[in-house]
């Protein structure tokens, strides 16, 4: 061979060297820099084992720091299927259908679910989480027994509401994994999840521990509490005659109320009926509706149970939409108070119609009102005289109040699924969709915009963004992060917002709003009543949004019920009263100062003084300063019972029964039926009987002659003793809307 053949044979093989050499090093920058996270990622996976452990959720509490969702310690079981593998080839008596057969009657699972977890080609799986200690000893024994590893059980937590169903729509509830799926739980997920920790361990590729020791715990970190502004006893006061109003008015879609700080816009009760209990979110109480749902099977079965449970999960408060009635008529007298269109002297005429374009618009009075100046045409709920102060305002004003109230945005309240209003668009905003929109029909607006349109209404024309999460704060009470209150803007003036404060509370002293009628106390409101679409099929919604006191307002309230069957359905006469016995509730416990009139001092009631033990003389005499009468039953000189007992409240003049005589049985007494009479009826008849009567509702406010006994209690024929308080609920019927 040449020298020169030579050199490039030698040449050539060190160009495929160097060719190699270069190959390798680009794989293995290749390897190191494009796969190399990849493979670090897999070969961690291989020789190490990661194991969840849940944090600690925050607690959700009210803005007294009662707690509302808390999370109490479990613990969650799982499984490493490569490591139990291994330690099963160890055994000879024990395998795979003796673990799952085990675990399953420890865990109360199917044995078909648990075989499938622990034989899976997966490095982790949880078997169950949210497990109680009981079950999870039940574990520890047995796998003591066994003598397996693979099987773990760490720390977990389990949220628990202490209330049940208490503001459920708003608390919402969590996931088996601890993640929020409604309400506050949802909006919060973040701030109440906190970051979970974990357990790391060396392992074989086998899935079996290496022969030296490496675990590494991260400890978890538990989640921030949230305070809201809701008020629990508040919160209880509407939900207590929400649930009443249900049952008396046969709704057969259910009720809401809100009630608001009218300065502040927070949130101090939300609540929607019917409900369902936050610590059993997917079970159906209902036993109609369950036995329906059970009644069907497949895909049907499901669907069927989702429609019902997303209908009780929805916060209709926020996300449901309607026509406001005449309650939008606060807006429209605003309106044209504001713009100087109507005064205390315009007068307006209705004769029971009035008629618009090609359309003859009704009155919800068949006769007219007649003529009527601006206060009585408020009082009275007149839709024709609500048409002309809209024409006077006009498409284009209209439209830019109903935009400044907040009625085409959401209020940024922080909870999720919040809707918007839903009105015309420009060219289909004409003279009748005007004349209808002055009297609440033709639009929709949540019951959240409405309330906080309101507000701004009573609070000096400043409308204020509703919240209802008041801080943040840590397990030693320290507030991390607080929410003040946010003025979003300015729409009527304060002169506009004094003068629809007096005429609002004129139409709950003389108007269509008696029924909601607090004695002691200055209220404000006004009654609506809308017809649902389709039209003409019966189905309405009732009513009420007001404030207190009407002088210096310092709560809000609707109370919206929805669909009722039990023969009324104005809101001056159902939902009213509702609002009233709440805001009564509300202004006693937040010790709001009393102001009565000559006229409520005379009705006012006292407790009934404790007679026991008394000599008959001294009883008769603190009877006479009480103001209250007496009947003397037994021929002793020591009172040894009373009837009604001490403490019970009645109005002056009442007769209390005084027994002298210790074996003297007292007195049975049949309780008449009082249903439509007049208060001075009803009174005569009560004292005929040797009871006595506590006159509530629209008579105390001095409309007796306008009143009837709608509902009494005890109930007609209910055998009482002598001298028991009947408390009579006396309504105006004729209120209109």
């Amino acid at each position: 061979m040449s020298k020169s053949r030579l050199q490039k044979r030698i040449f050539f093989m060190l160009i495929c060297v160097m060719a190699v050499f270069v190959f390798m090093c680009g794989r293995i920058a290749y390897v190191q820099f494009v796969d190399g996270p990849d493979l670090q990622k897999k070969a961690a996976e291989q020789q190490t084992r990661d194991r969840l452990i849940t944090s600690k959720r925050g607690s959700i509490m009210d803005r007294n720091g009662k707690m509302l969702a808390v999370s109490a310690s479990a613990e969650s079981v799982s499984v490493s299927p490569a490591e139990l593998r291994g330690s099963l080839e160890k055994k000879e008596k024990v395998d795979f259908d003796d673990v799952a057969e085990g675990l399953s009657k420890c865990l109360s699972m199917e044995y078909d679910d648990v075989y499938k977890k622990i034989t899976a080609n997966t490095s982790y799986e949880i078997l169950k989480r949210k497990v109680e200690k009981d079950e999870a000893d039940k574990v520890r024994e047995f796998i003591s027994e066994i003598k397996v590893s693979g099987i773990n059980i760490d720390e977990d937590s389990k949220r628990y509401y202490p209330y049940g169903e208490f503001a459920a729509q708003v608390i919402g509830f969590t996931g088996v994994d601890n993640q929020g799926l409604s309400g506050v739980e949802a909006t919060c997920d973040s701030v109440l999840k906190g970051v979970a920790g974990r357990v790391t361990s060396a392992k074989s590729a086998k899935g079996s521990d290496m022969p030296f020791d490496y675990e590494r715990y991260v400890d978890p970190e538990d989640g921030v509490n949230v305070m809201l502004t809701l008020d629990e006893s508040i919160q209880h006061f509407v939900e207590k005659n929400l649930e009443i109003a249900v049952a008396d008015n046969k709704l057969s879609n259910g009720a809401l109320g809100i009630v608001m700080d009218v300065k502040t816009g927070e949130i101090l009760a939300m609540a929607n009926k019917p409900s369902y209990d936050l610590n059993m979110p997917f079970e159906i109480a209902d036993e109609n509706v369950n036995k329906e749902v059970q009644g069907l099977s497949g895909e049907e079965k499901t669907a069927k149970a989702n429609e019902y449970l997303q209908k009780l999960w929805r916060n209709r408060a926020i996300s449901d939409t309607y026509e406001p009635g005449s309650t939008f008529k606060i807006l429209v007298s605003s309106m044209a108070i504001e713009e100087n269109l109507i005064g205390d002297n315009d007068t307006f005429y209705c004769g029971g119609s009035k008629k618009v374009a090609d359309r003859v618009i009704k009155c919800w009075k068949t006769g007219g009102h007649g003529t009527q100046n601006f206060t009585k045409a408020i009082q009275n709920s007149c839709n024709p005289a609500f048409i002309e102060i809209g024409a006077r305002v006009g498409t284009s004003s209209f439209r830019e109040y109903f935009k400044g109230f907040g009625f085409l945005d959401k209020t940024g309240i922080e909870l999720s699924g919040e809707a918007t209003g839903v009105f015309y668009a420009d060219d289909n905003f004409n003279e009748v969709e005007l004349a209808t929109s002055s009297f609440g029909q033709g639009f929709q607006i949540t019951p959240m915009q409405m309330l906080t349109a309101v507000c701004a209404v009573a609070n000096d024309g400043v409308l204020v963004q509703p919240h209802i999460i008041k801080a943040y704060v840590d397990d030693e009470g320290n507030v991390l992060q607080s929410f003040q209150p946010n003025v979003t803007r300015q729409i009527v003036s304060k002169k506009t917002s004094a003068q629809m404060r007096s005429y609002l509370e004129s139409v709950v002293t003389d108007g269509g709003a008696s029924n909601a009628y607090i004695s002691g106390y200055r209220v404000a409101g006004k009654t609506g009543t809308s017809e649902k679409f389709p039209r003409n099929m019966g189905k309405y919604i009732a009513s009420f949004v007001g404030f207190a006191p009407a002088d210096d307002p310092q709560v809000a309230c609707l109370i919206l019920l929805d669909e009722p069957r039990g023969g009324q359905y104005y809101g001056g006469v159902i939902a009213a009263p509702v609002a009233g016995k709440i805001l009564e509730e509300i202004l006693e416990y937040m010790n709001i100062e009393t102001q009565y009139t000559t006229e409520e001092l005379d009705k006012l009631e006292a407790p009934v003084p404790n007679l026991k033990k008394m000599s008959l003389d001294m009883a008769k005499g603190l009877l006479g300063q009480h103001n209250l009468k007496f009947i003397v039953e037994g021929s002793g000189d020591k009172v040894v019972n009373q009837m009604p007992k001490s403490g019970t409240k009645v109005s002056m003049n009442s007769t209390i029964t005084i027994y002298t005589d210790e074996n003297k049985e007292p007195n049975k007494i049949t309780v008449p039926d009082l249903a439509g009479c007049t208060v001075s009826q009803a009174t005569q008849a009560i004292s005929n009987s040797m009871l006595n009567i506590r006159v509530v509702g629209a008579a105390a406010a001095g409309n007796g002659s306008t009143c009837s006994a709608y509902k009494q209690s005890p109930a007609a024929g209910t055998v009482v003793e002598q001298g028991t308080v009947v408390t009579v609920d006396f309504r105006t019927l004729e209120v209109g809307e």
